[in-house]
């Protein structure tokens, strides 16, 4: 039986998502901002959520349809079987986003659909689910436009980038799935080296090794599909059985990290050790201009500080030179990759981008600048 999800992820990153969801055979894409909306059964949704190294959340459409007001909403919201969807014991939690809605209140909507969940449940067996606004057992998204109303099960439970092994961060951390989107634009493949000079607590590190050994991101944690009342136990230990049958055991990854404060080297170190790859990866605490190539050729990726993470432009004006000279000096036969909102980077570096993605980290808006380090003068 096919039924019907939504799986968003970071802003510019729907074509890769799209070719995961195509892998593990889902079908009829629409793809929208910030997601793409697919069909397929319960094993296309187990593996989306496990193995999808992009996707933020997966979500499972209950019910669509028009609406013009607040009543209309509830009432639809009401004739809806929830008791087959999960049992009364299991604790709610309601929230709702709204574009060019003409409801005076999303919040009094959010209300409205955790009064119909619990008049049924009332209605049906005499009482209703408790609400938890923290770790509920079940999580309901209503997703309102000018005249479209659609319910959803949110089948993820926490963030899809949360992989279960991070101890530590330091401030303004990239999500894991916005890394693991970068490091596939890159065109890294695993056994080229791979190197972030500004590693931070080691996202693009970790995300790079799980890639290189195979690994599905999403093995060390549950879900929130696992407190429905169809949750397929022996189909999820099965498929969840292939892919750790899948992971390639490696010695070393030829993935290498640095950063110039010790107290991120120590954050990056423990992130490893959690995840499993403290013998793989070589992390160093360097500055940027201090860093040789570990190999002739190879991959830099990186998410260089900017805005609040650094205080202000002029110490940016001042390092950028740095950065360029470095990479001018030591990196020929090397593709490099920032992710960053400062999109005056390149000109101040005096290196041209051979390509400009628009990508968001968050709500900001961020280019990642390809700049191909050849022998000789890479300036305009």
């Amino acid at each position: 039986m096919k039924n019907h999800y939504f799986a968003s992820c970071p802003r510019g990153l729907e074509d890769i998502l799209q070719k995961e969801l195509l892998v593990i055979n889902a079908s009829d894409f629409e793809k929208v901002d910030g997601g793409i909306l697919f069909t397929g059964n319960h094993e296309v949704l187990y593996k989306a959520n496990i193995s999808s190294r992009v996707a933020t959340r997966i979500m499972y459409l209950v019910k669509k349809g028009v609406y013009e007001n607040e009543e209309d909403i509830f009432k639809a919201a009401l004739d809806i079987n929830w008791s087959s969807l999960f049992e009364v014991n299991k604790t709610i939690k309601v929230s709702t986003t709204a574009i060019k809605c003409p409801l005076k209140s999303v919040d009094f909507m959010t209300l409205r659909i955790k009064d119909a969940i619990c008049d049924f449940f009332r209605k049906k067996f005499g009482k209703r689910p408790s609400v938890e606004v923290r770790e509920p057992d079940i999580k309901v998204h209503l997703f309102l436009e000018r005249n479209n109303f659609s319910l959803y099960l949110d089948a993820s439970g926490n963030p899809l980038y949360q992989r279960g092994f991070r101890a530590a961060s330091v401030e303004a951390p990239i999500k894991e799935n916005l890394a693991a989107g970068i490091i596939e634009l890159s065109g890294w493949k695993p056994g080229q080296a791979f190197l972030d000079p500004m590693c931070g607590s080691g996202t693009f590190l970790i995300e790079a090794a799980l890639i290189a050994t195979n690994q599905a991101p999403g093995l060390r944690r549950d879900f929130g599909f696992m407190a429905w009342k169809n949750f397929d136990k022996a189909l999820f230990k099965n498929i969840k059985k292939s892919y750790q049958n899948a992971i390639i055991q490696k010695d070393f990854l030829r993935i290498y990290g640095s950063d110039k404060d010790l107290r991120a080297i120590r954050v990056s170190k423990k992130n490893l050790v959690l995840a499993g790859f403290e013998d793989c990866i070589q992390l160093a605490c360097k500055q940027f201009k201090e860093i040789k190539p570990p190999l002739d050729e190879g991959v830099l990726v990186t998410n260089p500080p900017y805005g609040e993470r650094i205080g202000d432009d002029e110490e940016l004006d001042n390092a950028y030179p740095d950065w360029a000279r470095t990479l001018k000096q030591s990196f020929a036969g090397w593709r490099t990759y920032f992710l960053t909102n400062d999109f005056r980077m390149p000109k101040l570096m005096r290196l041209a981008p051979s390509k400009k993605t628009p990508l968001f980290n968050g709500a900001l808006d961020c280019r990642l600048f390809e700049i191909k380090m050849v022998a000789g003068s890479n300036r305009k």
